[in-house]
């Protein structure tokens, strides 16, 4: 079967946009052109391929053809470079590589690894260590940072280290919460920190050392405010064992301290990416893996 690739730029970018407005700006046409192609291209086949929703989402067939699309784009603008043509729909013929991370990894060491990378534009999805995977496997990206050590199908993974945290809080906060440590009367009565309400950090922890704990819940979906939340005093939670941003400072100065001395969470990560002969994406992954090796603690 043969597939229009004015009917796949419709469908990404329907699905990178969010609405078939932004998408009819997008690509310069009026948004009826976008919706003729897209039904054109769920007619060619025979599957709903987006919910119409706010924003637009594909659906199962819609992701296998979204995965396509996002190849044809990846290989055309590599193709369109290697001519000396600029015709790759980005700013001086940059082409544009979509990657998931989470939160932490973008503040730590994901950001240096992309900058050793030229001529390429980056689109950034955020998720969960856990999540980042799903994005790959619906197609939105064509590579992961992720926890989730079961190959998607057609991507490669390649370990690229671990990410340590340990329970943390400020004495204070520990006198008055923890006087006879983290018991589990104390861990289901204690306000913890968490990032949002699909980060399972902290609850990892509590399963471990309390698991019928339900303790109140501060939620702050930025690195940075994260742990200011927690060294204001409001809740306990995880923070990196590295003296990084949103990260343990050596030492825990500054009045923070240790819920347990010796309580670790070790998350390993893994690099997945599409199983995909491009040079770009093979840059993209390499600098990762090269800054992982730098930045994370052995896997």
């Amino acid at each position: 079967m043969r597939w229009d690739s004015r009917q796949l730029e419709a469908l990404a970018a329907v699905v990178t946009e969010g609405s078939f407005d932004a998408a009819a700006r997008a690509l310069h046409v009026t948004p009826s052109a976008v919706s003729q192609r897209i039904r054109a291209l769920e007619n060619a086949a025979g599957s709903v391929l987006v919910r119409r929703a706010r924003p637009v989402v594909a659906t199962a067939p819609g992701q296998a053809l979204l995965r396509l699309a996002r190849q044809t784009e990846l290989l055309g603008a590599e193709v369109a470079a290697e001519l000396g043509a600029d015709d790759t729909g980005a700013p001086d013929g940059l082409v544009t590589v979509p990657l998931a991370v989470s939160a932490d990894s973008l503040a730590t060491w994901v950001l240096p690894a992309l900058a050793q990378v030229d001529g390429v534009t980056f689109d950034l999805h955020r998720a969960d260590d856990t999540r980042t995977a799903d994005l790959l496997r619906e197609g939105v990206v064509m590579a992961a940072v992720t926890s989730q050590t079961a190959q998607v199908q057609g991507c490669r993974s390649t370990p690229l280290g671990t990410m340590r945290y340990r329970p943390a809080c400020t004495r204070a906060f520990a006198r008055r919460w923890f006087p006879g440590g983290p018991t589990p009367e104390a861990l289901g009565a204690a306000p913890v920190v968490v990032f949002d309400r699909t980060d399972d950090l902290q609850d990892m922890y509590l399963r471990e050392h309390a698991p019928r704990a339900r303790p109140p819940r501060h939620h702050v979906p930025s690195t940075v405010e994260y742990e200011e939340t927690i060294r204001l005093g409001l809740g306990w939670g995880m923070l990196l064992d590295r003296p990084t941003i949103g990260g343990l400072q050596e030492g825990t100065g500054g009045g923070m301290t240790l819920l347990e001395p010796d309580a670790v969470l070790d998350i390993p990560l893994h690099l997945q990416q599409w199983k995909l002969r491009s040079t770009v994406l093979d840059r993209v992954t390499a600098a990762l893996r090269k800054e992982a090796t730098r930045r994370l603690l052995p896997a």
